[in-house]
């Protein structure tokens, strides 16, 4: 089992979701729980796709996500 790193941005009823290390994975959704569901899908089903295209599968480059704030 890999871990993909997900970068989530939005507030409000816009948010939307994206995996680094897998480009085009992306998702939107009308609310934060909506679009972590929705990018679950959509690493699993472009993983899924990548493979059965026979291309190769990047594995997981980060390690963890920190959120640091500026003054």
């Amino acid at each position: 089992m890999s871990e993909y790193l997900v970068v989530i941005e939005g507030e409000g009823d816009t948010w939307s979701a994206y995996v680094p290390d897998l480009p085009g994975c992306v998702s939107a959704g009308p609310s934060r729980e909506e679009v972590e569901q929705l990018i679950r899908e959509a690493i699993h089903l472009h993983v899924e796709l990548m493979r059965e295209y026979g291309d190769p599968v990047p594995p997981p480059s980060a390690r963890a996500a920190i959120v640091v704030e500026v003054a």
